[in-house]
């Protein structure tokens, strides 16, 4: 059984607090997570980080090595995507070179074209005029005749030269597909369905119907 008084128990609270009390603070982290220092009694010294082990150090120098290697792919996709945009622009260009290329060309061949055709029709021309002349000299239906007839040829031979033809007709069996019929005549059962006369020609282009030939058809009936 304690047997010290009240005030016997005061006197050593006093002499313990006038004493040094020595601490020593273990800890090297706050609530917050900063490092601080570690006291022990009472001097500061450096917090001493515990060793790792041998599993973590592999760990972390794979995370190294892998840190390191996903760097260098994203330097090269970025080297990639530079190249591609380079190359993308390159192509645009090239590709709106060649458009303006094939444009002039086309526009070319169409200006020679026309230029063909135009100069094929000069000789009509010509042929017309000669008829003209050749009616003013002598006014015989036979000389104009003779005129026209050859204004008809050389006009025929310029479409030729440019690629159209004359669709066959007279004598032919009715085509709708190149043929117009504007009348049917009793022709007799042999010549059924044979083209017998022809009122305008037609003509192709290109193996191209232009114009269909309007003709009269035979008939059986």
């Amino acid at each position: 059984m304690n047997s010290q008084t009240p005030e016997m128990m005061e006197e050593e609270f006093e002499e313990l607090s006038n004493e040094d009390i020595r601490v020593e603070d273990k800890r090297r982290f706050t609530d917050d997570g900063e490092r601080v220092e570690v006291k022990i009694n009472g001097k500061s010294k450096e917090p001493v980080d515990p060793p790792k082990s041998p599993e973590v150090v592999k760990l972390e120098n794979e995370l190294s090595e892998i840190t390191i290697r996903c760097r260098a792919a994203e330097d090269k996709l970025i080297e990639v995507q530079k190249r591609f945009e380079e190359e993308r622009q390159n192509l645009e260009s090239e590709t709106a070179e060649m458009r303006a290329r094939m444009k002039k060309s086309l526009e070319q061949q169409a200006d020679q074209s026309r230029f063909s055709f135009l100069l094929s029709l000069l000789p009509v021309l010509d042929n017309l005029n000669l008829a003209i002349q050749a009616a003013k000299q002598d006014a015989s239906l036979e000389n104009l005749m003779v005129g026209v007839e050859g204004t008809a040829r050389s006009f025929e031979q310029a479409l030729v030269s440019v690629g159209v033809e004359q669709v066959k007709s007279v004598g032919e069996k009715f085509d709708p597909t190149i043929h117009e019929a504007v009348d049917i005549v009793d022709t007799g059962e042999e010549n059924s369905g044979i083209i017998s006369a022809e009122y305008s020609r037609g003509y192709t282009f290109n193996e191209k119907l232009l114009r269909p030939a309007r003709v009269q058809v035979g008939s059986g009936k």
